[in-house]
């Protein structure tokens, strides 16, 4: 057997400099990992140079075909061979790779697609005409003349055909046709004055237009919540909340949806900075703990949120892909993304999603038997319904044991109808557990145990704002062996922790030794709680564990302490428990994320029993 290494070799290695066509194809191997990643790298090009039109066109998921047709600035023809040279660029000069205002600046992408594919460049600038130049596997023709009236369109054909090993790495023609949709999407929505349209052109032809979004007009948040309702949809732009905070030159905009629109994946969380579509997991880690007060573990919030400050705060050179960035204070960016999300959910109040009561109508739409019925009669006014009411009186308040334990709601003063307050006046009761109010034009359905649940959770983590955490100072401090760098990390942090009630001090040799703990976690593992804060500081360079647990054991008092379910209610009960609500931030969603009420139009009810 032999055991040599294989990198090892009896003769000296000799070192070589690679020629451009394979320096090409490693860079590619970087800059272009599948379809999806060409066709971000064209569009950018595009989008530089101040195209507010753009079509792209692919077949074959983007293997055989990926065409880019813009009106931008165009491309001299004797700058045309340059562009096709690695680092040539037009958007920066090499004196500050930290002052970029533009989307590519790195030089090789197009060097990139043209050692490994067939690609062709046809542009026209203004006061030139127009010429083309073409790269096959790293081979360059000659310019030549060509016909096109303005902006530039760019043809790759026959991706990796230079590198065929890479082709087996692609997935199927639908998974890469998604992928490059995916890219699309986010870039459109970091342009939403620019115009995309994008085709399906398998099989020849025109082909098929797969995505399609108009360059939106108005200022830059109508222009936003535009080009997001178009491809977001309207589910999510009518339960997302404006978001715009500004600190120490970091600027946040963007919209964030309420807690009860919750996903089952994080697909729907759209990150951006100075316009870039990035995938970071610091933001990400801003974005979950946001919301970590407000859903369960299973469910992720959906948010498009784009952070601007000027390019010296920020490096996108991290990546040749320039899809992670690094701040160049992280916390900072951190805590603008925490601190205004949660004021723009807490402004929110007690408002909960409409897709609670979309699901509410679906599950109780009766099955359709034939054409609906049409009831010939109008609806009564406000002053008759109430007088039939009135006269009904009686005979409810006796039958009504027989359904129900309902307690008749007394009107309040005429100046102050109930029904005018956002969630209507207490009506009755049901199962004992839910709520029926009326409002003005509809009705409320409240689960009165998970809505004062939420009240009490409020409460309790007010209290504990404004007094402080209670620490229990332990008889015997307990010692944390770890490496040198964790206890650092630790320390650096000990003030925070302090806050909450851990007090913990170095020990010397790397050991942290643990004084105090939260009085209200009663008996800690101390050693699994720090093990816990160093990976989330790790992951996402803040912790929140301790804070999670203290909240968790809050969050479990105050269902204790709460209304049960099966707990008759008096009239004046449910109304005070309606106008609490109205009052206190977070109350549409108990602790878990779930909806505390339903909210039912008065037409929609209507249409249920044919009443159109």
């Amino acid at each position: 057997m032999n055991n040599r290494d294989p990198n090892i070799s009896d003769t000296q290695p000799v070192i070589r400099q690679l020629d451009d066509a394979a320096i090409n194809r490693i860079a590619a191997g970087e800059v272009v990992e599948r379809p999806a990643s060409a066709v971000k790298e064209l569009v950018e090009n595009a989008i530089d140079a101040g195209a507010l039109r753009i079509e792209i066109a692919y077949a074959d998921g983007g293997k055989t075909l990926i065409r880019v047709v813009d009106d931008g600035c165009g491309i001299v023809p004797d700058a045309l061979p340059l562009a096709l040279s690695r680092h040539a660029t037009s958007k920066i000069d090499g004196s500050d790779l930290l002052d970029i205002h533009t989307f590519g600046f790195r030089g090789e992408a197009l060097p990139s697609l043209g050692a490994v594919g067939r690609l062709t460049i046809t542009s026209r600038a203004a006061g030139y005409d127009a010429h083309q130049i073409a790269v096959a596997g790293g081979a360059m023709s000659a310019v030549k003349p060509a016909a096109l009236s303005k902006g530039s369109v760019v043809e790759l054909r026959d991706l990796f055909y230079a590198t065929p090993a890479r082709l087996k790495f692609m997935r199927t023609d639908r998974a890469e046709s998604q992928a490059i949709t995916d890219v699309i999407k986010r870039l459109a929505m970091a342009e939403p004055f620019v115009g995309f349209i994008l085709r399906d052109v398998t099989g020849g032809g025109e082909g098929r237009v797969t995505f399609r979004a108009d360059a939106e007009s108005g200022d830059l948040f109508d222009a936003l919540h535009g080009r997001l309702r178009g491809i977001l949809g309207a589910e999510f732009s009518d339960n997302s909340l404006r978001i715009e905070a500004e600190r120490d030159g970091l600027h946040l905009t963007g919209f964030a949806a309420l807690p009860t629109y919750s996903r089952g994946s994080a697909v729907t969380q759209y990150l951006f900075v100075n316009g870039r579509p990035v995938r970071d997991k610091l933001l990400y880690g801003a974005l979950r703990g946001a919301y970590f007060d407000f859903l369960s573990r299973d469910r992720h919030p959906a948010a498009a949120l784009f952070l601007d400050c000027e390019p010296q705060l920020v490096d996108v050179n991290v990546h040749p892909a320039k899809s992670e960035v690094r701040f160049r204070d992280p916390s900072l960016a951190r805590g603008l993304i925490v601190s205004a999300l949660r004021h723009a959910l807490a402004e929110a109040g007690h408002r909960a999603s409409s897709t609670v009561a979309d699901a509410t109508l679906g599950a109780m739409r009766p099955e359709q038997t034939g054409p609906a019925r049409v009831y010939q009669m109008d609806r009564p006014s406000q002053g008759a319904m109430r007088a039939s009411y009135q006269a009904q009186a009686p005979w409810f308040e006796e039958t009504a044991s027989v359904f129900s334990r309902v307690e008749p709601v007394e009107h309040v003063q005429d100046q102050t109808p109930p029904e005018q307050f956002p969630l209507g006046a207490a009506r009755g009761q049901v199962h004992e557990n839910y709520i029926i109010a009326q409002t003005a034009d509809g009705m409320v359905i409240v689960d009165q145990h998970a809505a004062h649940e939420r009240l009490l959770y409020e409460k309790l983590k007010t209290q504990m704002a404004v007094n402080g955490v209670a620490a229990q100072a332990l008889l015997i401090p307990e010692i944390v062996e770890m490496s040198d760098g964790d206890c650092a990390r630790l320390m650096e942090i000990a003030e925070d922790l302090s806050r909450l009630g851990l007090g913990i001090e170095p020990f010397g040799g790397g050991a942290i030794a643990v004084r105090e703990t939260p009085a209200i976690l009663g008996e800690v593992n101390a050693r699994a709680m720090l093990l816990d804060i160093l990976d989330e500081l790790a992951d996402q360079g803040e912790s929140i564990a301790v804070q999670a647990k203290i909240e968790a054991i809050l969050s479990r008092v105050a269902c204790h302490g709460s209304i049960r379910s099966g707990r008759w209610m008096r009239g004046e009960e449910m109304n005070a428990l309606l106008r609490e609500m109205e009052a206190t931030p977070h109350s549409g969603q108990c602790n878990h994320g779930r909806p505390t009420y339903v909210e039912l139009k008065l037409a929609d009810i209507e249409r249920l029993f044919g009443r159109t």
